[in-house]
């Protein structure tokens, strides 16, 4: 190659060369300083989605290990109070085997009946009293909740849930509801199926943007229906899509509690907890008195009975916390593999990328000592001219 004073080959080359090593060396400072292997689609487009869904999988069953454990402190509540109404049930029987015996009086009889009506009480009073963040648990309420969507009505026709108010208005909790919606006007209507009462919301109702809830109101029902962006304000829903307004006369409450991530059956478990008042554990003991032999003997009976009905309740609800501590159990060995996934392919090696950026750093100083050779290497020609 012919020398030349116009263009310096070498030092282009020199500078190409300091070009790419800084670049390289500055992309693991980034990297280094960041801890992850991956910062943008450029550096592992293929880790980089996998690592996103992953990141988005931990952080959910972070969160699905947190609900088990609420519902576990949720059942240790009820456990705890079923426990007591056991110690109470059993104070009742000892007052009902001391007063059919004939040594007493009925005027002995008598005082140990009002300490057996107001244990009776007691247990009423904590059945009602019972509950976990405004949730009563041993009254056997599902007053109304969402109720029981019919098949052809749910999410996937973007109507979210049914929301009742504290006042139920319209509707009593055995009702069941037909819901339609008229793509026409744009309006929903809502129909007591018990009495035949319609009722409807004011025309031109909308899709809520993506990711957004809309809350219809349903005029005069005491009710409001929420839809999701899924929703169709052009395709009608016919009238014969039902649902049950609440838990009607169900001496249960069921709680879903979500320990998955997704939306499917087996992502959450159903607890039902029975009621615990006195009516519900024996019909009778409800209005049991021990002020007579006669009447102490059916209290027996029927003490008997609620002590056993209570111990069946209490062992289901054993079997669904032993349940919910399985599932927590398995949610964080979930959790962990998911995280481990997640860092062999996001997080980054600080050793090997360590040393690389020594390698770089090297090679961006040779590569300015050579630069700078270059740059003088020109020089040498104007000696020609002397």
């Amino acid at each position: 190659m012919a020398l030349s004073v116009v263009s310096n080959f070498a030092a282009n080359v020199a500078h190409r060369h300091l070009t790419m090593s800084d670049s390289s060396a500055t992309n693991s400072v980034a990297k280094l300083s960041a801890g992850s292997r991956v910062l943008s689609a450029k550096d592992d487009a293929a880790a980089l989605a996998i690592g996103s869904r992953l990141k988005a999988e931990v952080g959910s069953l972070k969160q699905a290990s947190v609900n088990a454990g609420q519902a576990v402190s949720m059942l240790q509540i009820a456990d705890g109070a079923m426990s007591r109404v056991d110690d109470i049930l059993t104070r009742m029987k000892t007052l009902a085997v001391q007063s059919s015996s004939g040594q007493l009086s009925n005027t002995e009889r008598s005082m140990l009946n009002d300490e057996f009506t107001a244990l009776r009480s007691e247990i009423d009073r904590i059945a009602e009293d019972t509950e976990f963040n405004g949730t009563k648990l041993l009254d056997g309420s599902n007053t109304f909740s969402a109720g029981t969507i019919g098949a052809n009505i749910g999410a996937d026709d973007g109507i979210e849930q049914f929301v009742f108010g504290s006042d139920p208005g319209a509707f009593s909790a055995t009702d069941s509801v037909t819901v339609a919606f008229n793509a026409t006007t744009d309006q929903f209507t809502v129909t007591n199926a018990q009495t035949g009462i319609a009722y409807t919301s004011d025309a031109g109702v909308s899709a809520p943007s993506a990711g957004e809830l809309k809350e219809v109101v349903i005029n005069g029902a005491g009710l409001s229906i929420q839809l999701n962006s899924q929703f169709d304000d052009t395709s009608a829903i016919s009238a014969n899509n039902q649902f049950v307004v609440g838990g009607g006369t169900s001496n249960t409450l069921s709680l879903s509690f979500k320990v998955g991530t997704g939306t499917d059956a087996q992502d959450d478990i159903t607890v039902s907890l029975a009621k615990a008042d006195t009516t519900a554990l024996d019909s009778s003991l409800g209005t049991a008195t021990i002020d007579t032999v006669t009447n102490a003997e059916n209290a027996i009976t029927a003490v008997t009975n609620a002590i056993d009905t209570l111990a069946q309740n209490r062992a289901s609800l054993g079997a669904n916390q032993n349940r919910l501590e399985f599932a927590a159990a398995n949610i964080a060995t979930a959790t962990e593999n998911s995280e481990a996934a997640r860092s062999a392919l996001m997080d980054l090696d600080v050793a090997s990328e360590m040393s690389k950026f020594t390698s770089q750093q090297i090679l961006v100083q040779a590569g300015v000592s050579m630069l700078a050779q270059a740059n003088q290497m020109p020089q040498n020609l104007m000696r020609l001219f002397g």
